[in-house]
């Protein structure tokens, strides 16, 4: 089995909460490690209950930057390794950014383990693909403006003229907004959306609606938060590959006719 460095800090993408949904070498790492600092708010403790006996695991959810750097530099200089377990993918709305420019300026090595995000595991639980051929072969991951300001040119009205798949994240506290600005930029208010709640979690939730329906299902079902929505436009329409059509030729098959 290989082994990892020493002293060294892995960010692990743990997947939208189901323990079988993280990488074999997330997983991995999360056995091997000395420290395992995760997200205890969005990362179930089923997913870090394989760290190995000895362990220390750490719920970061209550503490500030500095105060992980300091727990993680404990590890470091008894030269042990750092499992850093983030929810879904940690380069989507993860904030490790700043956390590895403390680890550069600290000259202490990092590698980032991907994961699935929360809205492929939505696509697969709804039975949905956000790819239609001659509908959208564009899907945008987003959010709504909140605490964290968003760019004008990147609000919902203006990302709605591009008439795409879109995938919204952290919007469940005002989805009356959100529908408000996609109807408004030009998404039909009978658009199909899915809504996935806790997707993952024993808790899990999942249903269509439409635009107009969408904040009345919402409020109705007491969902504020740890929701995505994938807004679904031609999805009604029927649509397919000509991958498997007999009569399309490509680099390994030779159409018939």
């Amino acid at each position: 089995m290989k082994k990892q460095n020493r002293c060294k800090v892995y960010f692990i993408g743990a997947g939208p909460g189901d323990p079988e949904l993280i990488t074999v070498k997330g997983q991995r790492l999360i056995r091997e490690a000395d420290l395992v600092l995760y997200a205890g708010s969005l990362v179930p403790e089923a997913v870090v209950a394989c760290a190995k006996e000895g362990a220390r695991i750490v719920d970061s959810s209550s503490m500030t930057l500095d105060q992980t750097h300091a727990v993680i530099m404990e590890t470091v200089r008894r030269c042990g390794t750092t499992a850093r377990v983030h929810t879904g993918d940690p380069s989507l709305y993860g904030a490790i950014r700043e956390q590895i420019l403390l680890l550069e300026r600290d000259g202490v090595e990092y590698e980032v383990v991907p994961g699935v995000s929360v809205a492929f595991a939505a696509a697969a639980r709804a039975g949905i693909s956000f790819t239609l051929p001659e509908i959208t072969q564009t899907l945008i991951l987003t959010r709504i403006e909140g605490k964290t300001p968003v760019p004008a040119r990147e609000r919902l009205k203006a990302l709605a003229n591009h008439g795409c798949s879109l995938a919204i994240y952290l919007s469940a506290w005002d989805t009356r907004t959100m529908v408000e600005e996609l109807i408004s930029g030009g998404y039909p208010d009978h658009t199909l959306v899915f809504t996935g709640y806790r997707i993952g979690w024993p808790d899990e939730d999942g249903f269509f609606s439409t635009l107009s329906d969408l904040t009345g299902e919402v409020e109705k079902r007491g969902i504020k938060q740890q929701a995505v929505f994938l807004i679904l436009p031609g999805q009604e329409r029927s649509s397919f590959s000509r991958l498997y059509d007999p009569g399309f030729s490509h680099g390994f098959r030779k159409g018939e006719g």
